[in-house]
């Protein structure tokens, strides 16, 4: 190759990085969320029931559905309940005047009918077993809550989950009073003889949670609208020592490697058993993600991940952009759909639970 061809060729060699992260979205936007003093609030009666099984109903107008900041703004405070059953409210402000809804995605695309059913078509569920597997990331960051749900590590302290998990809209469930989130400790460090291990399943190490953060706009609000806001996020009393999985504001579809998301959870027809998943997205929503990915009660509150492009590290990482929730009937054109569904990390809730976490609004921008 001559002098002149192998420069070319090193300069060019130089700009790939450039260039690929040109074909990569930039980081989204991320509002200021301003936190007032909390107010107290009456000691919860913890009356309710987890309803592990959450499905609502939407039509078009539900769909396409987009609020005013100022309804917004009501929807993002939240409520803190602490261990002794005593509750605060905290309302906020948001400081911004670019769109705070996130990327709004693709119209809506005609799908065929499906019939309401957790599970589509053949069972593509994964049992995750072995220590090689339950103790590597990223199933290391799927921990069991107490009610029944599963929840993800978000960062040494703190559990996402689903709001439902811990508060039915109207009252926090009877489990919330000691609520507790179980770590998985593999066969072969928990005392089992290797000849058993295949055969015994694993233990849970239970923590206690020391408060709980629920968003408004999931209290006393219509099914159908609190759906979006179907998030918690779970202080634990003492922090653990596992790697968790960074949050991100969700990017459309055509953004993730492979439009895939991912999760792991608990479900009720597997006991003991943490169970894998993944699919592509089949539709998405200005708040949630709409998927055929099998499931069943017990996977609620798991951590929707997936390969999202860091511009600083120039490469695909894995970071939680949904919660899932459940199950959504979605009537359009006078034709029911069945989805399984997440709620979306938009750029406002990003900057709320980040708010949770950090303690700090300073701190929470998309990175």
């Amino acid at each position: 190759m001559t002098p002149s061809g192998s420069s070319l060729l090193t300069h060019l060699l130089l700009q790939l990085p450039l260039t690929f992260s040109l074909l990569h979205p930039p980081p989204a936007h991320v509002p200021t969320l301003v936190p007032h003093a909390p107010t107290p609030l009456a000691r919860s009666r913890f009356s309710a029931y987890a309803q592990l099984d959450f499905t609502t109903h939407c039509n078009a107008s539900c769909f396409h559905r987009g609020e005013q900041e100022e309804q917004l703004t009501e929807k993002l405070a939240f409520e803190t309940l602490y261990a002794d059953g005593s509750r605060t409210l905290t309302t906020v402000d948001v400081e911004d005047d670019a769109e705070s809804g996130g990327a709004d995605p693709s119209p809506w695309r005609v799908k065929p009918r499906r019939v309401r059913r957790q599970i589509y078509g053949a069972d593509g569920r994964f049992n995750i077993q072995g220590d090689n597997f339950l103790l590597d990331y990223p199933f290391s960051t799927a921990v069991r809550i107490s009610t029944g749900c599963t929840g993800v590590l978000v960062s040494q302290r703190h559990v996402l989950t689903a709001a439902h998990c811990v508060h039915d809209g109207k009252d926090y469930v009877n489990g919330a009073r000691r609520l507790r989130v179980g770590f998985l400790i593999p066969p072969s460090i928990n005392g089992t003889k290797t000849h058993f291990t295949s055969a015994k399943k694993p233990l849970v190490h239970w923590v206690r949670v020391r408060r709980t953060r629920v968003p408004k706009g999931w209290i006393q609000g219509p099914q159908e609208v609190s759906m979006e806001f179907d998030y918690a996020l779970l202080e634990l009393r003492w922090p653990h020592r596992r790697p968790f999985m960074r949050l991100s504001v969700a990017p459309s579809s055509d953004d993730l490697a492979g439009h895939r998301i991912h999760f792991s959870g608990f479900d009720s027809d597997r006991p003991g058993q943490l169970v894998y998943r993944f699919c592509p997205v089949e539709e998405e929503s200005n708040d949630l993600i709409y998927q055929h990915c099998d499931a069943r009660p017990g996977a609620s509150g798991s951590g929707v991940y997936g390969r999202v492009w860091d511009n600083n590290l120039e490469r695909w990482e894995r970071k939680v952009i949904g919660i899932f929730s459940g199950h959504q009937w979605l009537e359009i054109d006078g034709e029911n759909r069945d989805y399984n569904v997440a709620v979306r990390i938009t750029p406002l809730k990003f900057a709320q639970i980040c708010y949770w976490v950090h303690g700090n609004r300073l701190d929470c921008v998309q990175d």
